[in-house]
Formats: C-alpha cells, structure tokens, sequence
C-alpha cells in the first residue's frame, strides 16, 4: 500500500510538475568529455554571474572584508593550492545530511569558483551575508537541510532578478507553470518567483516534495534540476539503481553537472577562509516589510524620501514594473528599516505625490520606455544581408537588439513562426551601410555569406581605443567584465593593472589594459 501511495504521488508531482522538467539550468553544464575544458565551463557559467554586477547594491559595494584571521596580508591575488587528497579529505569530512562526494567532476567545478571566478564569488560571498539568513529561517519552517541553501549559488548567482531563455525566474529559477503550482503570483505587474522570501518558501515546499518521492536528497536535488520525470527515466534506464553517480551516465546533460557544481559550491563557500576568499562589502541593509494597501510607484517613494529608484527596485524584485499593485490583502513593501519610520510618517504624501503621472502608467508603459527602441520595419531595402550563428542564450529578442529590430523582425526574415530556437541555427540578417540609421556595430556585420559571431559586441559594450590598445576610457554601460571580453583579458588583470580594489567604474576614467 505504501509502495502505491508513493507511486500515485510520483505521478501526480511528474503531472504537476512537467515544466519545470523542461527547465535548463541557467547555464548548460558540461558533461564528463567538458571537465578538461575549465574554458568551456567558465563560458557557460558566465551568465547569472555577470548580472550579478548590475544589482545597485553590488555596485556600491566596497573592497573585500579580509577575516581578522587571515594569514594572507590582505593579499586577494594569492590563490593557494591544494591536492586532490586535501580536497577529498575536507569534503569527505564536511558535516552534512546530504551525502556529497569528491571526485574529478567535482574538482572542475570547485576550480571554477576558487580559481577562475573569484571576484564574483566574493560578490555572491557578500550577498550570501544577507540572503542566507532568510534562507536557513525558511527552510527550518519545513525541516530542509541547511546545506541546500547552496543550490541558489548554481541557480542564480544569488541574484534575485536572475532570468534564463527558456523563461526561468528569480532566486530559484522557477519556471512559470511550477511556481504557480507552489502559489507564486505571477500576472503584469507581479512575479513573485523575484520574491527572494516568498519564492524560498516554494522552494522549500518543492524540495520536500521531491525528497517524499526519492528518500534520497542528492536525487532530490537532480530532480529539482530537470524533474522528477527524469530521475524516474533514469532510474529505470540504469536498471533500477538509485545512487546518483551509478545512474550518472542516463541522467540529462545538464544534471549530470548540477550535481556535482552543488557539490562544489558547497564545499568552497563553507571553507571560503582556507582558499584567500572574502566577502565584498555589499552594503545590503537590514529590512521591514510594510503592507501597502494602495497603488504605490516606487518614484513617488523614492522622490520624497530621497533614496534611490534602482535601491528599491533590488530590494523589491518581484514588482515589474516600479510599482506595487493594489491587492485587497495588501501588497508588500521591502524596505531598509532606517526608511520605515519616515514612510509611515509622511505615508499620506507619499501616496498622493504625482499622483495623476505615476499612478496611470501601465506596466507596458513602464517597460517600453526602460527597454531600447527597435525598429518593427521588416523592409530590407537598400540593407546589407548577413548572417548570424546562434549560439547558447540565444532569443530572438537578444538577437534583434543587437541589430536594432524587434524579435518579430527577425522571425519575418527568417520566416519563423515560433520561438524556438538551435544552436547552430543561422539567421539571416539585413542591416543598413554604415551610417545610415540601424547600422549594426562594426564587429557583428559581417560580409556578405559569412557568419557573424554571438560574440560580438552590442551598442555599450566598450570599443577598443583607436589611438592605443592600452588604455581604455571608461563609458556609459562599461563593466569590468565586459571591457576584459573586448580587450581578451581578465577582471582580475585590469584590476591589478589599475590598482583597483572594487569594481566600480566612473566614466570618463582611464583604464590601462596591458
């Protein structure tokens, strides 16, 4: 009877639960013939770890907190070197209810975090300082192991407004279908998938869910990856095995990685100290959540109490447009605790300032004005024809952006009718002579019957000095990231260049490249 209770409800959760099988972690990981490839794994976990940068708190952020203990003399260049017995030893070792394991897998992805990214795990370092603890409060409500908090590190990045191509959202990356499963709102103005608190509490809910089925939280895990389904098929494929390195070979591409990338950001943010890695400085504030009862858009908080837009809208992730929606129950507000008080006290201005402008911008309104102009023209007269090569990340929205038209632009060039798209594909483009209006950037067009790379550069990303390859001036939209992909070096080497010990930019500032 038993055996039947939990096979009834495998089916209902695989039912329930079919989109989210179809979710990709948000960077495709590499399978066994990949690990040699640390290049390969750094390209593909690019993505939720340079967005990371955007966040405003993260770009405030200050140089690292050394720890009081720290042997390295403030050093952060210093990276120390260990054996793979050392390595197999701490991790065998670790206190953990999740039973994790060191392997050659495993080490590919602890070289990804304690050598090759460094600068961004200090970023996640810092923001795990403030997100952590409302992790391990939510996941104690449902008896979740500490340790799965470290699955929003390989999700997300810990970036709350974190976002894939195949329509994954937030912290936890739910997709559409299986966060309203779990309660998540998700209409105009709302997604709570953004939600760092309430889409903690569907996470929890799934992970348990998922831990009923399997009795086992590393299949747990892999199901949260690519779904229960999978796992399933897996099981089955393999023989009926049901330890995750036995049926690694039948697991997804993507899984086979997951596991072992949790593994390995488990393992490095617990022994952070022993690897010369600190957190940076994000100053993200202690919070209160206030219930808005009305209509509320964040310029008009933001104009009278003096703060910041871009401050409340990453303390309030979920709300798409600038603006908190009425509700009957009421809506919350996050909001730093030093600006509490002055809300609730000056609460009535706040609500009735401009009014009439803000309050009457529909969310559309709000998000066309904040994306860039495209043009919806499918003419190609007296227009140059390309061709462009898709690759990972790729959506036709992406794609037209970078050549100033809009995804259905390129659809109708192409005569596509769905959004679907594959790598390799290649995409006929039409562009117009240098100088006349939507001209692509000088490094995506191509010669006529020749491809154009993804790499190529869009509209901010930095141009090369034409006088000097070895300085660079800072311009509206430059990251450190993206003048290192431009020049072909590193974060770390322009910074060292540079003297800098933050990766805040100011335009106008000169950058020595070589």
């Amino acid at each position: 009877m038993k055996k039947l209770t939990t096979y009834i409800a495998t089916l209902l959760m695989c039912a329930g639960l079919q989109a989210q099988e179809q979710i990709a972690l948000n960077v495709s990981m590499p399978d066994a013939s990949d690990f040699v490839d640390s290049n390969a794994i750094i390209r593909n976990y690019n993505t939720q770890l340079d967005s990371l940068v955007n966040l405003w708190y993260v770009q405030q952020a200050g140089g690292i907190s050394f720890s009081e203990h720290s042997k390295k003399h403030y050093d952060s260049t210093y990276v120390p070197k260990f054996s793979n017995k050392e390595y197999k030893h701490r991790i065998e070792n670790m206190n953990s209810v999740v039973k994790i394991t060191y392997n050659n897998r495993v080490q590919s992805y602890i070289d990804v975090y304690a050598n090759k990214r460094r600068n961004s795990v200090c970023s996640m370092l810092g923001m795990a300082e403030y997100y952590f603890p409302i992790f391990e409060d939510i996941f104690e409500q449902y008896d979740i192991p500490q340790e799965l908090k470290y699955l929003a590190i390989i999700e997300s990045a810990l970036n709350p407004k974190a976002k894939s191509p195949a329509g994954a959202r937030g912290i936890w990356q739910f997709m559409p279908s299986t966060g309203k499963n779990y309660k998540l709102t998700i209409n105009s103005y709302l997604d709570e998938r953004c939600d760092p608190i309430k889409s903690t509490h569907a996470a929890a809910k799934y992970l348990k869910d998922l831990y009923t089925i399997f009795d086992d939280w590393i299949l747990a895990i892999a199901a949260y990856n690519c779904g229960p389904g999978n796992i399933k098929k897996a099981i089955a494929r393999s023989g009926g095995k049901t330890d995750y390195w036995e049926m690694y070979d039948y697991l997804p591409k993507e899984t086979r990685g997951y596991v072992p990338a949790y593994i390995a950001a488990f393992y490095v943010f617990e022994n952070h100290e022993l690897h010369n890695l600190y957190p940076r400085k994000v100053t993200m504030p202690k919070t209160d959540t206030l219930i808005i009862s009305k209509k509320l858009h964040f310029k008009q908080i933001a104009e009278v109490l003096q703060v910041s837009v871009k401050e409340i809208e990453d303390l309030n992730p979920q709300y798409k447009a600038d603006m908190v929606p009425f509700s009957e129950e009421g809506s919350p507000l996050y909001l730093p605790i030093d600006l509490v008080s002055p809300f609730l006290r000056l609460q009535d201005s706040i609500y009735a300032y401009k009014d009439s402008l803000y309050l009457n911008l529909q969310p559309e309104q709000v998000i066309a004005a904040n994306s860039p102009k495209v043009s919806n023209s499918a003419s190609t007269a007296g227009k140059t024809k390309i061709y462009y090569t898709v690759r990972q990340g790729d959506t036709y929205s992406k794609i037209g952006s970078k050549y100033g038209v809009s995804a259905a632009t390129v659809k109708s060039w192409n005569h596509k009718t769905s959004n679907m798209l594959h790598i390799g594909d290649k995409l006929v483009i039409y562009v117009a002579p240098t100088g006349k209006g939507n001209s692509a950037p000088k490094s995506t067009v191509a010669p006529k019957n020749t491809t154009a790379s993804t790499s190529s550069t869009a509209k901010n990303t930095p141009t090369k000095t034409s006088s000097s390859q070895n300085i660079h001036t800072v311009k509206s939209g430059d990251t450190l990231w993206s003048i290192s992909h431009a020049y072909g070096t590193t974060v770390e080497n322009i910074k060292s260049l540079n003297g800098l010990t933050s990766s805040k930019l100011s335009v106008g500032m000169n950058l020595r490249i070589q």
